[in-house]
């Protein structure tokens, strides 16, 4: 129990660290966010309104910095991240909401995806070592050094462009309106097949090298040859004893993947124009949108650290040795 007491601890004080962090950082970029917006929406916005929109948005010059950092403890507190600059008047919310769905569909399928079938076969490769699987290896390292961005763009030239069995962008398509409808989750689906399909081939080799890379070191223990000089089978040896220690240390790396789920693939989302939080980040950025990307930014670490939080859980149920006090 103490264990993870000081674990929570920990993230308690992290959490705190980086809404610091997230309210600082977009206020020391160039670039004035109300002018921008001004100058977006230029005849429909008058330049008269600049100090109401100054008020709106929290950004009045006679209220000092450390006033601002307080009111925005107090609405994330309240739930509240304000409104968003590049699409006024729509509370950050509702842009979040809007997003989160189609980068947790998409990227958490193909995480979940290419961690199976990377750590069974890297599982396979690292128990049959110096055989014909090997041979493996040097693709997997070559796809493990893939950027995710130069893969999508291979993928559209050959799959969307060269081909046409895919559209290159998109996340479904727009002449169908958003339901419960199997033409819609079809639509949905053949849209979504080219990017998640180029994030399991970038990330599935991660996987494959970590997996077996494990299982080379455990494979070597006493406790594996001994059930080996038991009698044991093969196969229950392989995943009964060897897999089951050999897994822990991916367990940790998927729960992180899963945090990181919600952040999404900032390039592939960009390449592909696929209407996820990764997207949504990138428009935030050029548009200088402070709460868009301090919503972003706090829903992407809040999602981290429970991921840390439940990585650390299931690591010590199932190593008790990480719980023994030092």
């Amino acid at each position: 129990m103490r264990f993870f007491l000081r674990r929570l601890g920990f993230y308690v004080i992290t959490f705190w660290a980086a809404v610091t962090i997230n309210f600082f950082i977009p206020r020391i970029m160039p670039g004035d966010p109300v002018r921008a917006l001004i100058a977006k929406n230029q005849g429909r916005i008058s330049t008269d309104a600049e100090a109401a929109l100054r008020t709106l948005f929290g950004l009045e010059k006679e209220t000092t910095l450390w006033q601002q950092y307080l009111d925005y403890w107090g609405l994330i507190l309240r739930g509240d991240l304000g409104t968003s600059f590049a699409y006024f008047p729509t509370p950050v919310a509702d842009v979040i909401a809007g997003a989160i769905p189609w980068t947790i569909g998409l990227v958490g399928i193909a995480t979940i995806i290419s961690f199976t079938i990377g750590t069974v076969i890297g599982s396979g490769i690292g128990w049959r070592r110096g055989t014909w699987a090997d041979s493996l290896l040097p693709i997997s390292t070559f796809f493990s050094a893939v950027p995710y961005f130069w893969l999508a763009l291979i993928a559209i030239t050959i799959f969307s462009v060269t081909l046409g069995w895919f559209p290159a962008s998109g996340s479904y398509d727009r002449s169908l309106v958003p339901t419960f409808s199997w033409e819609f989750i079809g639509s949905v689906i053949y849209y979504g097949t080219l990017p998640a399909l180029t994030i399991v081939i970038s990330s599935i080799s991660g996987w494959i090298l970590g997996m077996r890379n494990m299982m080379v070191t455990v494979s070597s223990e006493d406790y594996v040859t001994v059930a080996q000089a038991k009698g044991v089978s093969e196969r229950t040896v392989l995943f009964g004893y060897a897999a089951r220690n050999a897994i822990l240390p991916q367990v940790s790396s998927f729960a992180l993947s899963l945090g990181f789920i919600v952040g999404g693939t900032l390039i592939m989302e960009i390449v592909f124009s696929y209407q996820g939080i990764g997207y949504y980040l990138f428009t935030a950025v050029a548009a200088k949108d402070y709460p868009l990307m301090q919503g972003i930014f706090l829903v992407i670490t809040v999602a981290v650290l429970f991921a840390n939080i439940v990585a650390d859980f299931v690591y010590g149920v199932l190593d008790p040795r990480t719980r023994q006090e030092g």
